[in-house]
């Protein structure tokens, strides 16, 4: 049964021991002639399998399984013999299957279990062998052990015990020395070799690894984790160093440090964190220093106080100081950043920073990621920085009202704050919007009203002009001013690279490479204020230095001008000019108009133009440094300039008189220019109506009085051309100041916002060029009162000019006007002693004289009531005498207005017809 079993199973397996045969021992195994009759026997394989599954499940169980006693206890209490037969005939018919399945099995695997067999046989052989040499190896080892003696044994066993020995030496000198580790660590740590230090003690913790299983060992390793730990302490103080004054040897070995210690993030971590550190306790320190220096104690409260409160404190003779060094100690910073940016950028081509030999280099991907990182980290900390740095300034600016400084020190703060703003867009390209916006509102409103004062101050300045000559040299230009210094510096070598224009073949420096190896941009500013001077006086404007003196007395003496406003005046006497010397020969070709032949042609200015030149250039400066607001200052600018024009022809050139002459004396631009001034900036009204409106009283805010002229000037006296010297200097300063308008055109233009050029535009086209035009109605008032013309048409009323006959001689009134004209040469000669009267202002003069006395010719011809062909004749014979005389005293040509009184003789002897048309094709001009 227990064989039936494996052949149910598949037999793929023999039994495990022979144990497990114990159950089938009593059956009896067919032998080989039985195998041969059951193969023999006609078989039929399914029937076969059917009677192999026909076999109980009992039989295929557990080994202790007895068949005798199942069989017996299956028989039914009442036996039958017929059907026990059948039973167990049934029984051999499944034992004789079963036996046939196990033959035919055992026939099968019989190759297998001869190879087997032999398998088995070869094993027993070696087997044997084994046994042989297990025998003869014990008989040598016997006669070895019978062999050596003991001394020979106990040389062996103490040259072991010598080898341990020396071993255990070696590691006691080894243990020895990391005892001592401690201390050279220390002198490593105070010569500031971080990467030694780190290295010696990582070696340590190896070494210490090594011996561990000493227990002396485990203290000194503690120890040795205790001065990494201090190592690592030391190397962030040592990193914070880095942030105010960089040191490249210093920074290199810190970063090979934290290479060693493989926390190069961490360190760029650290430095960010101690940079924005040190922006804090420097700018508190700085502040705080001024602080207690103006409080005269050192009285902790104000180490108590947050930043913001400090700042409330500084005193305003302290603010400027105190913003420079702020500003110097916040470019150390900066600098050290970008120093710190320079050396990665350096370093982060090489492969590996150099390290002591036998250092731990990270794997090639880490360290591209850390460079990565570095960099990325690097670069968004710029932004940080520079934020940090602006909002520390921003606060300082705040806790100051700036309105209560004075022009120079406000421009002197503006200009550190646009360095301060230069210096943050070369380090990070930011366009510094937090300062900007901040200085914006404050200069917008400083500027209001410094120009308000300043309007008021010109009026001052107007209404007490005496309109005398300001000697200036003959190559005298506003660039040789204090307030014009910045436009020369611009073009300087010598001054900041970040000033100069840039040339298309040179890269511009910029501030951190200019003093990148030492220096301070913020140490510029008052050096130079220094260092300025100006030398713009000269005697070539009167005779002698005695006149000039005097000229100085004179408007010194005037107790009108305050003393402060005389600063603003200029004070240097430096006449050390020679007169230039003049020969006959230039005399002689130079023309009788020309009344300046004793002057050098220098400018013809007052003091109160020079005040508003310089006015204009401290405008520019803070335009120059602000130029947000550069479009408030051109405008403030423009009504300088409006201001002044509109003085100068409210004092020499109104005359009513003279729109209605209907000559055009005053043309329409100028006119209209005229009457923008007065409507936008003059006020008229005497006092303010306590009913006007909110925004009218801003309105007149905003508008200056008109100025009166100074008492002081005569205008009214024959003997000086009613004033001419006064008009002159008057009218052609208003002509220099233009043309140095002019001169500023392309600058102001450069600053000015795309937006607001019309404006430019505008008031150069419209307001700069008319300045030349009111020399016609300011010299037109001199020439009507100069020349007698009233008497003249006395004389000519006098004549009879219905004469039968053609006379040869001229009428008396030709002699007399001529020599009005002779006496007016005369006192244009005497004027032109005190003042150089250009060329153009001779000939307009000129011009305006013989203008009015042809008119005047014109109208005493008109007011004949008889007249002859012979007294036309005579009209004409005194005209042509007129004209003769009068070309030997001037040299305009042609003469203004011949064709005019020609005309008007020969149109008497026109028809009715003719004459008719001619008054239509003569209108008056």
């Amino acid at each position: 049964i227990q064989k039936c079993l494996f052949i149910r199973a598949g037999l793929k397996s023999p039994p495990e021991s022979l144990s497990d045969l114990g159950a089938i021992e009593s059956l009896r195994v067919p032998g080989k002639e039985e195998f041969r009759e059951l193969r023999e026997q006609p078989s039929d394989p399914q029937a076969e399998q059917e009677l192999i599954n026909s076999i109980e499940q009992v039989y295929f169980s557990a080994d202790s399984f007895d068949i005798v006693k199942y069989e017996l206890e299956k028989l039914p209490p009442i036996l039958n013999l017929q059907e026990l037969e059948e039973y167990r005939d049934r029984l051999k018919q499944q034992q004789a299957a079963v036996s046939k399945k196990v033959a035919d099995l055992i026939l099968e695997k019989q190759p297998a279990y001869v190879k087997e067999l032999e398998r088995v046989t070869s094993l027993q052989t070696g087997l044997q062998l084994a046994a042989v040499i297990c025998t003869n190896g014990r008989r040598h080892l016997n006669v070895a052990k019978e062999g050596f003696t003991q001394a020979s044994l106990g040389l062996l066993a103490n040259q072991r015990k010598r080898q341990l020995l020396m071993g255990l030496l070696k590691s006691l000198r080894t243990i020895k020395t990391l005892q001592r580790t401690d201390v050279r660590l220390s002198e490593m740590l105070e010569e500031e070799d971080y990467p030694g230090a780190i290295q010696l003690c990582l070696e340590c913790q190896k070494a210490a690894s090594t011996f561990k299983h000493y227990s002396c060992i485990s203290e000194l390793n503690s120890k040795l984790q205790d001065t990494l730990e201090q190592i690592e302490e030391q190397l962030d103080v040592a990193l914070s160093k880095i942030c105010k004054n960089f040191d490249i040897n210093h920074y290199t070995k810190v970063q090979q440090a934290y290479r060693l210690l493989g926390k190069t993030q961490t360190a760029m971590d650290q430095l960010h964190m101690h940079f924005t550190q040190a922006i804090h306790n420097t700018v508190f320190q700085v502040v705080l220093g001024y602080v207690e220096l103006c409080a005269g104690n050192t009285d902790t409260k104000f180490q108590k106080l947050q930043y913001k409160d400090l700042c409330m404190h500084v005193t305003p003779d302290s603010y400027i100081p105190c913003l420079a060094d702020l500003c110097k100690a916040l470019w150390e910073v900066m600098l050290s950043y970008y120093r710190t940016m320079e050396w990665h950028e350096k370093h982060g081509s090489e492969e590996t920073v150099s390290l002591p030999e036998g250092s731990n280099l990270l794997g090639t991907e880490e360290t591209n990621f850390d460079r990565g990182y570095v960099k990325k980290k690097l670069e968004h900390g710029l932004t940080r920085i520079w934020q940090d740095v602006q909002l520390k300034v921003k606060t300082y600016l705040l806790g100051t009202d700036l309105s209560i400084f004075k022009y120079d020190d406000f421009i002197f703060v503006l200009d550190i704050i646009s360095r301060l703003m230069q210096v943050g867009e070369e380090f990070c390209g930011s366009k510094s919007e937090v300062l900007q916006e901040s200085i914006r509102k404050q200069s917008v409103n400083y500027f209001k009203n410094y120009h308000r004062t300043r309007l008021d101050e010109l009026r001052m300045f107007l209404e007490n002009e005496t309109w005398e000559l300001c000697p200036v040299k003959s190559n005298f230009s506003i660039l040789q001013l204090h307030e014009f210094k910045f436009m020369e510096q611009s073009r300087s070598p010598s001054v900041s690279p970040s000033k100069q224009p840039v040339s298309a073949s040179s890269k511009p420096v910029t501030l951190f490479e200019q003093y990148c190896s030492g220096g301070n941009p913020f140490e510029i500013q008052a050096s130079n204020k220094d260092e300025e001077t100006e030398d713009v006086l000269a005697s070539n404007g009167y005779e002698s230095d005695e006149q000039e003196k005097s000229a100085y007395q004179e408007y010194d003496s005037d107790s009108d001008v305050p003393e402060e406003l005389k600063r603003d005046y200029v004070d240097e006497q430096t006449g050390d000019a020679p007169m230039k010397s003049v020969s006959r020969e230039t005399l002689k070709s130079r023309k009788k108009s020309d009344y300046s032949l004793n002057k050098v042609n220098a400018p013809i200015l007052t003091n109160t133009t020079l005040n508003v030149i310089r006015l204009v250039g401290k405008y520019m400066q803070m335009m120059n440094i602000l130029k947000p607001i550069a479009f408030d200052v051109i405008h403030f600018m423009s009504q300088l300039f409006d201001y002044y024009l509109y003085a100068v022809y409210t004092f020499f050139g109104r005359n009513d008189s003279l729109e209605s002459t209907g000559l055009g004396l005053s043309s329409s631009r100028l006119r209209t220019t005229l009457n923008r001034i007065q409507e936008s900036l003059i006020d008229l009204e005497v006092s303010a109506d306590p009913t006007a409106t909110l925004t009218a009283a801003e309105e007149r805010k905003e508008k200056v009085p008109s100025p009166h002229l100074s008492h002081l000037v005569v205008l009214t006296s024959g003997d000086t051309l009613y004033g001419l010297a006064e008009r002159v200097v008057a009218t052609e300063s208003l002509v220099f100041l233009a043309e140095q308008f002019e001169f500023l055109q392309p600058h102001l233009d450069a600053v000015m916002p795309a937006v607001k050029k019309p404006f430019l535009q505008q008031f150069y086209s419209q307001t700069v060029s008319t300045a030349s035009e009111l020399r016609k109605p300011i010299y037109w008032i001199v020439a009507g009162k100069a020349i007698d013309y009233e008497q003249m048409l006395l004389l000519m009323a006098n004549v009879k000019w219905d004469v039968k006959e053609i006379m040869s001689q001229h009428n008396i009134y030709v002699d007399a006007l001529l020599k009005e004209f002779e006496q007016f040469n005369k006192r244009l000669n005497e004027v032109s002693k005190r003042v150089r009267i250009p060329l153009p202002v001779s000939n307009i003069l000129w011009e305006h004289c013989i203008r009015l006395a042809n008119r005047t010719i014109v109208e005493g011809y008109a007011n004949v009531k008889k007249c002859s062909n012979e007294g036309r004749a005579l009209m004409q014979l005194d005209f042509q005498q007129f004209l003769m005389k009068l070309e030997k005293l001037t040299d305009i040509r042609p003469i203004p207005d011949k064709e005019f009184v020609e005309t008007y003789i020969k149109a008497y002897y026109l028809t009715e017809n003719d004459m008719e048309r001619w008054i239509k094709e003569h209108r008056v001009r």
